[in-house]
């Protein structure tokens, strides 16, 4: 499992920085990198590959659409760690983007990621029919904006300090975390122009996937050290943040998402072997807190 992690985190950086090296230099260039190449284990550019081997996608046209992917989580990133947001100093062991280049310009970079997003989608050297690459960047587009990311962004500081029902919470998560899983899990079978029974299924596995994610962050900020996640931990209770955790305890949010992984291997189950590196990837997801 590890090595197909930092195989495909290898492939993606080395897109990456050859589709920057290729880019008009500007003063953007070094704080982008900065918050694109901070580590991570590139676990969404993972569930890609994962669902893509289903599907029988090239591994090479995954790696682009993962690098574009990994662009919006990075800009997602920056964003919240902004004084004005989440107000993190650290991340991923290094000062965040805000505290190395300041404020504005983490703003601005954090935008130039987001745009680098959809320039990678349509380039001309990404082999797919441009009927394809509309709605790839029609789904990442939904998955980041108001609808996705943004809007999940906005109902957690929302919801700071308030006392949030259990829909409102999962609702909440999935568009934070979830969308992006989810424009990974649907990304293969629009490639391959899959039906939309089908599409829908995925679309829930990967809104599901997203969501575990999320648990596992949650109660890593709960049990665990700065030291070892490399961001500041135990600070969701300081903030009153509206997670599992403070609607069902600890222990119970352990059982919730046990119980989601399987689900999810359930909805995989007709798959057989095909589906063997996703439940790989989700046992390992699910291990992160222990």
């Amino acid at each position: 499992m590890q090595k197909n992690l930092n195989k495909i985190a290898n492939d993606t950086n080395f897109f990456l920085k050859k589709y920057l090296k290729n880019q008009k230099k500007t003063n953007l260039l070094l704080p982008m990198k900065y918050g694109l190449f901070s580590g991570g284990k590139k676990i969404r550019s993972k569930i890609l590959i994962d669902i893509g081997k289903i599907f029988g996608v090239d591994y090479n046209t995954l790696i682009k659409i993962g690098s574009a992917v990994e662009c919006i989580h990075a800009y997602s990133l920056i964003h919240d760690d902004l004084p004005c947001m989440d107000n993190d100093l650290l991340r991923r062991g290094k000062p965040s983007t805000h505290v190395k280049y300041g404020e504005s310009t983490a703003v601005l970079a954090g935008n130039s990621l987001l745009t680098l997003a959809f320039e990678i989608l349509s380039d001309k050297n990404l082999n797919l029919n441009e009927k394809i690459k509309v709605k790839l960047i029609k789904q990442l587009s939904q998955s980041s904006g108001h609808t996705g990311i943004a809007g999940g962004q906005f109902l957690d500081l929302h919801y700071e300090k308030k006392k949030i029902d259990i829909k409102k919470i999962i609702d909440m998560q999935i568009k934070k975390t979830g969308k992006l899983f989810t424009f990974c899990c649907l990304s293969p079978l629009l490639i391959t122009n899959r039906n939309e029974k089908l599409i829908r299924k995925f679309k829930s596995i990967g809104d599901d996937i997203g969501l575990l994610f999320q648990i596992v962050d949650d109660l890593i900020d709960v049990k665990s050290s700065s030291k070892k996640v490399g961001k500041k931990t135990k600070k969701d209770k300081k903030k009153g943040k509206a997670t599992l955790i403070s609607l069902l305890g600890y222990k119970n949010t352990i059982i919730y998402a046990e119980k989601l992984k399987l689900r999810i291997q359930k909805k995989l189950n007709s798959y057989g072997y095909k589906s063997k590196s996703i439940n790989q990837t989700l046992e390992y997801i699910l291990n992160r807190i222990k």
